[in-house]
């Protein structure tokens, strides 16, 4: 189905030729008809489905034709995303889909723009994007309300129970008006009892839309398994950049000292690289990002709090430099690349600490990874760092320390809801 086969307004329909759509995605053709209808929807799709789109077209189309009146302080849509950069990856498509329909949008999430962010919001916006805990922030110093919105979306709802969310989430939802004077769409890689449970409790009868193919891995990633010891998967690692020369690669790892390691054994031997991790600033963070995505940064190291973040178009490589210890984050790691039906690579190395991750994911995914064995010639020997080089290093890496976004005041019960 094309979109102009659906019946959308005139100023979605420009947004949708604006933003370059053409063909609906299944997701698409599933949701937007029963959405725009007014209909409460429960939708089970991978990341790079075109979700995103399915409920901002869906929400747009319903804001101009049914406009809010007298609505005082309250939003009229509000979506909640588990992370920053989800919450910024939705506002930036809001503003390509909806430059036409005059709708205002807002992104509220932690770690910038704090009074900004709520001068915005004081003055009113139609549609809200945030992260449970800037929402709850706002909400509790009554900057903006939530008794007349009128559209909920919330986003990756599996995630909110995994990153410790739910608990906001069930706050937030409690301060809105009942499901039936409001529509709902919820969107979530699985539809697990959990996540049902909170869909049947908020939501009006919704419809159970599953997007699932016969594998859970698109067909456009080649994946490439490598055995190797610990100490030598930098070498190993030098060898596949320097065989695949990736436009744009991201590398993964699970600690926040191993990417830091990466980046500074990538730079030293010649590859271009940074780290996205969960404790730097955020205005280092959206600076990353955009230099991934504009091709002026070719490889971004990252940890899993990235993984379902980043959203960009024409990754070439993932290089999975450490084996995730969560089977779906291996998943959600590879999506990554192959996105919108282009083809991508999955790179992963298996050393002995890591292993034992590789059952666990090979049963998820439903099949075997294919193994590679490098040779001799796949190692390249590394520039190795001078006696004064390390000191340099060392006093580099205290000031970058120092830079780190501090600590929770909360010490013993840290929020992550305020660090997110």
């Amino acid at each position: 189905m094309n979109f102009s086969e659906l019946d959308l307004p005139y100023e979605v329909k420009q947004g949708i030729e604006h933003t370059g759509f053409t063909a609906c995605t299944p997701v698409q053709e599933a949701v937007i008809p029963r959405a725009i209808r007014g209909e409460d929807v429960a939708a089970q799709a991978q990341t790079g489905t075109g979700k995103t789109a399915a409920f901002l077209i869906s929400l747009f189309t319903r804001l101009v034709r049914n406009p809010g009146t007298d609505l005082g302080n309250s939003p009229q849509a509000l979506i909640i995303a588990p992370t920053r950069e989800l919450a910024d990856q939705i506002f930036h498509e809001a503003e390509r889909l909806g430059k036409f329909t005059g709708f205002q949008c807002l992104a509220v999430y932690g770690g910038i723009d704090y009074q900004k962010q709520m001068d915005v919001l004081q003055k009113g916006v139609d549609v809200l994007i945030g992260t449970p805990g800037r929402l709850i922030d706002y909400f509790k110093q009554n900057v903006y309300s939530l008794k007349k919105t009128r559209y909920l979306i919330i986003d990756e709802a599996d995630r909110m129970f995994d990153m410790g969310f739910i608990d906001d989430l069930r706050y937030l939802l409690k301060k809105m008006q009942p499901y039936s004077k409001r529509q709902s769409m919820l969107f979530s890689a699985t539809l697990s009892y959990r996540v049902m449970e909170l869909a049947y409790e908020f939501m009006n009868l919704p419809e159970k839309i599953s997007i699932t193919p016969e594998k859970i891995t698109v067909d456009q990633v080649e994946q490439v398994l490598y055995h190797v010891g610990k100490h030598e998967k930098v070498p190993l690692l030098l060898g596949l950049l320097k065989k695949e020369q990736p436009a744009r690669a991201l590398i993964f790892v699970n600690t926040r000292r191993a990417a830091d390691m990466v980046v500074e054994r990538l730079n030293r031997n010649g590859w271009k690289a940074d780290a996205i991790t969960g404790d730097i600033i955020q205005k280092k963070r959206l600076r990353l990002l955009a230099d991934f995505k504009e091709g002026r940064l070719p490889i971004l190291v990252a940890t899993d709090v990235a993984s379902r973040g980043i959203h960009v178009e024409a990754v070439t490589h993932v290089i999975n430099y450490d084996l995730p210890q969560d089977a779906e984050d291996y998943v959600h790691r590879i999506g990554r690349t192959g996105r919108a039906g282009a083809t991508g690579k999955a790179l992963s190395l298996a050393d002995e600490e890591y292993v034992f991750s590789l059952e666990e994911i090979e049963k998820y995914i439903g099949q075997k990874i294919p193994v590679e064995w490098a040779d001799e010639t796949m190692y390249v020997r590394e520039i190795r760092r001078t006696a004064e080089e390390k000191l340099r290093a060392a006093a580099v890496s205290q000031q970058q320390h120092q830079q780190r976004r501090p600590p929770s005041k909360n010490r013993r019960f840290p929020s992550k809801a305020r660090q997110h």
